[in-house]
């Protein structure tokens, strides 16, 4: 997959992220509905003076989950201690971080739903009751000693709500639902970002990566930051809206935000397999990649898009998808009653 588009983060821009990351609720762009759900919960836990509800946070990958957390923890005057649930393969791990916190401390557990079972009943009892029981010893010597910890707020951040067992999800005093974000939402974040990064854009250039950027701020980020070395190679390092199109045309990044990745997945599907059905596997050999590839990274954005269907006979391209390499969609397209394909 194209880099540029890739909601996940690498560790080469994780400083880049953090100079641009807001600092409070009030300079966070988009999110509307969580902006006033979670300044109301801030709110009044700092009018009672108490710790505020667990908070799970739950969206794609690049849509400010870590960002909020670190805004919880500076409009709570708190501060924060930052893990992930792949860390933690023990409970004794949990425990160890758990009895390190301070009175109204944040923790902040990333990609909770893939924290190990064992850590997962531990946590059960430290969110409600604020103590874990330490098992020391093993076998009939074996005793439990348990250990009060601080009131602290534990907040999740998850790409896979789902995959979160029901105790564990009925934990959290609320849950933020992150959702992309519009592009006019999304220029407003290249706007600030290129102030930040001292870039001169022209409205229009700001507005053409607002639309290509995937509903993901950390996609709009990355692009201003290709467009400005684009910008400062090619020309005076001012940008504008040619320079702009030159340069995600460079990147193969097309006007809604298709990648290399996925215009060879619909490239594909209309042109070789006339639209399908085809299964996922036999269109991965098609163009040289991984199922799971194709799989995680192109197929979720196509189908947001409407490009393409997922039906248990395999993968059809739409009359959207058809319309979109420029191409005249079949009198008859494919449908969930035709002949299922073998490797869907």
């Amino acid at each position: 997959m194209n880099d540029l588009t890739d909601p996940n983060l690498s560790d080469a821009e994780k400083t880049q992220e953090i100079a641009l990351r807001p600092k409070s609720l009030d300079e966070f762009v988009g999110q509307e509905r969580v902006h006033k759900q979670l300044s109301l919960l801030l709110s009044a836990a700092k009018a009672r003076g108490v710790p505020t509800d667990h908070i799970l946070l739950a969206g794609p990958p690049g849509l400010g989950k870590t960002t909020l957390a670190m805004i919880i923890a500076e409009e709570m005057g708190a501060p924060i201690r930052i893990t992930s649930g792949p860390a933690i393969t023990h409970a004794g791990d949990l425990a160890s971080i758990l009895s390190s916190l301070t009175e109204g401390e944040i923790l902040f557990i990333d990609e909770i739903h893939r924290m190990s079972r064992p850590a997962e009943e531990l946590l059960y009892l430290a969110m409600e009751d604020f103590r874990v029981d330490v098992v020391v010893g093993k076998g009939a010597g074996a005793t439990s000693i348990p250990l009060e910890l601080p009131h602290f707020t534990l907040v999740g951040a998850t790409t896979r709500s789902g995959l979160l067992p029901s105790p564990l999800r009925d934990r959290f005093g609320f849950t933020a639902q992150l959702d992309f974000y519009e592009d006019e939402d999304l220029s407003r974040i290249v706007q600030r970002s290129a102030d930040l990064l001292g870039v001169k854009i022209s409205t229009s250039a700001i507005s053409e990566l607002g639309s290509r950027s995937r509903g993901t701020p950390r996609v709009a980020n990355r692009l201003l930051r290709r467009v400005r070395d684009y910008a400062e190679v090619h020309s005076n390092g001012s940008v504008d809206i040619d320079e702009t199109k030159n340069a995600l045309e460079m990147y193969e990044v097309d006007q809604v935000g298709l990648d290399r990745l996925d215009k060879s997945v619909l490239v594909a599907l209309v042109k070789k397999f006339n639209g399908g059905p085809v299964g996922l596997s036999t269109l991965a050999m098609a163009i040289g990649e991984e199922a799971e590839t194709i799989e995680n990274l192109a197929e979720p954005f196509l189908v947001r898009m409407g490009f393409i269907s997922r039906t248990p006979r395999g993968r059809i391209a739409t009359a959207a998808g058809y319309q979109h390499l420029g191409e005249k969609p079949p009198i008859h397209l494919v449908t969930l009653f035709d002949t299922p394909a073998q490797d869907a």
